[in-house]
Parts: structure tokens; sequence; C-alpha cells
């Protein structure tokens, strides 16, 4: 499948990529979800081992079953981990842990694989700049990781126990203007010039 045109470069794309939590209902369509896991795995990936397999959902029910059981499993760890402060919003009950949008794509890995996650990771990437080319918002939803593998979670979305789920990224049409985001500055630990040879 080839990918299309993109109206926008590489660099525009990334400066206007952002974590979205408020969709519209509009659904994705599946020629657009075909074209994001064509996105996806363009990736790069060590030893050419492609590691990565995909979960769509767009149930209603099923998305709002897993974000029910997601939050206390959630709350309970963020509890332990001294950070009870970020699980107030989670622990609303009206809050829903995929933010309510209509689709939700689960990157895999295949666990035998090495750098696995890296890969299913930088195939994450590649989608959600894919998704920001073609107008939609994406958001990593790691609070559902838990959750999402259990294994009576696996069964019920048809996962092999050799894979386990690493990027859970929901999908969808934003709801409103995504505004500019600063970011701070790179870091740079150290900058090694390249030594000087003296004879």
């Amino acid at each position: 499948m080839s990918l299309p045109k993109a109206e926008m470069t590489i660099f525009e794309t990334m400066l206007a990529r952002r974590s979205v939590r408020r969709y519209k209902a509009r659904k994705v369509d599946r020629t657009s979800i075909n074209i994001l896991l064509e996105a996806a795995v363009r990736a790069p990936t060590a030893t050419h081992q492609e590691p990565w397999a995909f979960v769509i959902i767009q149930d209603k029910q099923l998305l709002q079953n897993l974000s029910d059981q997601a939050k206390p499993s959630f709350l309970a760890e963020i509890s332990q981990n001294s950070a009870a402060h970020i699980g107030q919003a989670y622990d609303a009950e009206n809050f829903h842990i995929f933010y309510n949008a209509g689709t939700l794509i689960l990157i895999c890995g295949r666990t035998t694989a090495p750098l696995y996650a890296a890969d299913c990771w930088l195939a994450a990437e590649n989608l959600m700049l894919a998704a920001c080319a073609m107008g939609l918002g994406t958001c990593v939803i790691g609070s559902a990781l838990s959750t999402l593998n259990t294994p009576e979670t696996k069964v019920l979305l048809n996962i092999p126990e050799r894979f386990c789920v690493v990027a859970p990224i929901v999908v969808g049409y934003p709801d409103d203007a995504i505004a500019p985001v600063l970011r701070k500055n790179p870091i740079v630990l150290a900058n090694i010039p390249a030594a000087t040879i003296t004879s």
C-alpha cells in the first residue's frame, strides 16, 4: 500500500503534533486506519525483526469496559508510587481513560524479538506523525497498560501469549483547535568534538 502525499513537511508535522484529549464523535474510517498502520510498519526495526502487531478497537462498549477496568488499576499503581495527586482526574466518576475517542490502536510487540519495545515505540511515533498530517489527533494511554496486559484482557482481544501491549494510542478527530505548546530546550550532556590529530 502506498502512502498518500502529505501537505505538511515532516518538520511541520513534528511541530504540529500534540497529545489530544478531546475528540469529536466522528468515526475514523478503515482506509485512514490502514494508512496509519502502513506508516507504523515503515519504522526502523532492530535486525529487521518487525516484531509489531496491531489490535484496532472501535466498539464503544468494549472501550468503556476497558476504561472501567483500567481506572482502579492505575489509581492503585500511582498510589504506591506516591503520585496520588495525578489520580484526582482519573478518580472522577465520568472520567474516560481513553478520552471518549472512538478508536484505540494497540501496538503489540513480540517479546521474543530483541528490542521489541523500542521498535514498537518507533512505530508509534510514525503512526502519530502520520495521523497529525491527516488531520487526526492521537494520545498515548500508558495508564491502561497494566489492564491491557492481563491474561484475561489479552484473551478477550485475541493477543497471543508471546505478544504484549507496548503502545496504546487513541485516534480521532480533535474537538478543539490544537494550541501550540512550548518545549524546553535540548539538554546536551556532552558535546565531544572530533579529536585533533597532531603529528
